[in-house]
């Protein structure tokens, strides 16, 4: 099988070094290969959903991932793509992270023997002793060349803290790490990461003699040159507390027509020969590609029950009145407005049900809801702002 193949022409790859080599490696289930993620917040977001899944891609061609949790790395901040320099977090906060990542991604990646392991640079960067690393890894790096590398560039004018300038030896440093304890030959990333995975392969190469490779995963833009997986609220978060299923599902089902193929070429496990007949449809079937795109990137976030209520919301909401919406686990005779908006994925938490009610924005059969226990039956219609307009059917 042409793993390598299928990634190019899901248009994936971006940059590499040593193509044939690399391209032998994945196709035969020889890569051990790591990407890592920083944990600047309590979810994974959008932005990292690529890196999952060409991870899970690989796996299932007979590769293995070690996934890499920057609790090390944390503590400074990459300032790749920023304009400013990161907020410091505490050791308590980005171990929190740490753990909230680890619960996400063992949804998309299998971890175990002889499978995915995860991997925490904390463990040898926080004890590292500065003048061994200084001795042991600064001597391989030239001034000249760091500031050649683009994500120093584009920080030069504004200021570019010393504590930053550390980032790429220690992403270099972790990749020699990674290699000499966990047999990894191969580092995955963002195009923007393009010089710090050099850094690491030369490291290598230089203190081992060995072989190392890289290769970047083209960043997911928009139509407009925008990352993805920003909306006016902020990211889009994989976490249904911050992001529900019908938001998540939604801002897939609303984006660019002009994005759409690209979007289901790199996100989704559908064949390449489905989509390649699905870019002969005409143009009056965009949303039919749209509705699919959307339900197969929640399934694979949020499983197939929440991923089939979101598409359920979606018609009920632009459907009008008449569109229904099934609700399971809550008992008809004893249903109320706040279990069922919850159940129904209208708000991702009793407190978020409440918080509505009290600020008016819900009303059921056009009378607005002021009691938390009002009572709900099926064939109720419930009104949540001014759009989504559903009739309750509970199962």
């Amino acid at each position: 099988m042409d793993i390598y193949g299928e990634l190019k022409e899901r248009g994936l790859i971006a940059q590499v070094t040593d193509e044939e080599e690399i391209r032998s490696l994945i196709n035969g289930g020889g890569a051990r290969f790591y990407i890592g993620f920083d944990p600047t917040a309590d979810s994974l977001h959008v932005g990292h959903f690529m890196a999952l899944c060409l991870m899970k891609r690989l796996q299932m061609a007979g590769n293995r991932p070690v996934v890499l949790i920057g609790g090390g790395t944390g503590h400074i901040g990459d300032p790749s793509g920023r304009t400013d320099m990161r907020s410091m977090m505490t050791k308590e906060k980005i171990d929190a992270n740490c753990e909230c990542f680890r619960r996400q991604m063992s949804r998309f990646i299998e971890f175990g023997d002889d499978k995915a392991i995860m991997v925490n640079n904390a463990d040898w960067l926080l004890p590292l002793n500065y003048i061994e690393l200084l001795r042991s890894v600064g001597a391989c790096f030239t001034v000249n060349n760091m500031l050649r590398a683009e994500c120093y560039k584009q920080r030069m004018e504004k200021g570019l803290s010393f504590l930053e300038f550390n980032y790429m030896i220690m992403q270099a440093y972790d990749f020699y790490y990674l290699s000499e304890h966990y047999g990894c030959n191969m580092q995955f990333g963002g195009d923007d990461q393009w010089s710090n995975m050099l850094a690491g392969t030369e490291l290598i190469r230089k203190k081992t003699g060995k072989d190392a490779y890289a290769m970047t995963i083209t960043l997911l833009l928009n139509s407009e040159g925008k990352k993805m997986g920003k909306t006016a609220k902020g990211a889009v978060w994989l976490d249904e507390n911050k992001t529900s299923p019908y938001e998540f599902y939604q801002y897939w089902r609303n984006i660019d027509d002009a994005d759409v193929m690209k979007c289901l070429k790199m996100l989704t496990f559908i064949p390449l020969e489905e989509l390649r007949e699905m870019e002969k449809w005409d143009g009056s079937r965009i949303n039919e590609k749209k509705e699919i795109l959307a339900y197969e990137l929640t399934k694979m976030v949020h499983g197939e029950d929440k991923a089939n209520t979101a598409l359920a919301q979606a018609k009920a909401a632009f459907g009008g009145s008449g569109g229904e919406l099934p609700v399971k686990d809550i008992k008809a005779e004893s249903a109320t407005i706040i279990p069922v908006l919850v159940a129904a994925g209208l708000c991702a938490s009793n407190g978020e049900a409440r918080r509505l009610i009290q600020q008016g924005g819900v009303s059921l059969n056009d009378e607005k809801v002021v009691d938390f226990n009002a009572a709900v039956k099926s064939g109720d219609v419930l009104h949540k702002g001014k759009k989504i307009h559903v009739r309750i059917n509970l199962l």
